[in-house]
């Protein structure tokens, strides 16, 4: 990347999620748990204060159950427990200090928190932002290409296309492909039948593409995997499995999102926001640890 603006796109459930599990018996003055808007406001501020953002974004998924994907599979995410209560009243609150914080927040009800970092990212691509997806998921190291890269913050691990490829085996844009073969159990994705992750990469080592493969079946056999007639045959069968797992594990890039250079500037958190918030959460302590404030009204 270059030394021009830098764009952060923030998926933050895994931040929300991983304060709730971390802290513990922290309340509100008016007796209400806030471990996790209190772990993803640090998190938020140590993000600004540490990196080098001009622009950020911060995206959430308003259901935790269902989106678009569920049309097309009813399953999708079906195996997933609910959050637990404590922590879904604390999402709105996670909300608002981001808000309060200065960063514009996307959520959508039918498009996945993915998906609409995905369409920031693409559109803010197109005008000649560099970019960088902050998350641990890694579905979204999909997403990267010479102006996207992807942040996982918590193991401070940063990575660009060869990295993804180390790190997955593939290149970013196989992953949807690597998942349509071997499926993904934390999101129930199907995948292929008898389909494992060493065979999907053997597969996408020697295929571009899912859709190379099912082009060029016979091939298959004459492949050096172990089982190369039998998997010919799994392939043949769970031809329509694949191509909807690969659907369902693409990210969208026409979410309900709009890039906007002059809105995600960032100009720091706001007072008249962070004041009521504070007092109401009991983040007092918490207000002198805001790395940057704004000194201007827009």
């Amino acid at each position: 990347m270059s030394d021009k603006p830098l764009l952060y796109l923030v998926d933050a459930l895994p931040y929300v999620f991983r304060a709730f599990f971390a802290i513990r018996d922290m309340t509100s003055p008016q007796g209400q748990p806030v471990e996790a808007v209190y772990g993803f406001a640090n998190f938020l501020m140590q993000l600004v204060r540490n990196e080098p953002l001009t622009h950020i974004a911060v995206a959430f998924d308003e259901s935790l159950t269902t989106s678009f994907r569920n049309e097309v599979f009813p399953p999708y995410k079906a195996n997933r427990e609910l959050p637990p209560p404590d922590l879904e009243r604390q999402l709105s609150y996670c909300q608002a200090v981001a808000r309060a914080l200065g960063m514009t927040v996307f959520s959508d009800q039918r498009y996945e928190a993915d998906d609409l970092i995905g369409t920031l990212a693409h559109q803010a691509a197109a005008q000649g932002m560099d970019i960088v997806v902050v998350t641990n998921d890694k579905d979204l190291m999909q997403l990267v290409t010479p102006q996207v890269r992807f942040y996982d913050f918590a193991r401070e691990r940063r990575y660009d296309a060869e990295g993804v490829r180390a790190q997955m085996g593939v290149l970013p844009e196989q992953i949807p492909d690597l998942l349509g073969l071997q499926g993904d159990a934390v999101d129930n994705i199907p995948g292929v039948k008898g389909v494992g992750a060493k065979t999907a990469l053997a597969l996408l080592q020697t295929f571009p593409t899912l859709e190379a493969i099912y082009a060029d079946l016979d091939r298959v056999e004459t492949l050096p995997v172990r089982g190369a007639k039998s998997l010919r045959r799994k392939l043949h069968e769970g031809r329509a499995d694949a191509l909807m797992s690969k659907q369902l594990a693409t990210i969208a890039r026409d979410a309900p999102a709009v890039y906007d250079a002059d809105a995600l500037a960032y100009h720091g958190a706001i007072e008249s926001d962070v004041n009521p918030l504070w007092d109401e959460l009991g983040f007092q302590r918490l207000r002198q640890r805001i790395p940057k404030w704004r000194t201007e009204q827009l």
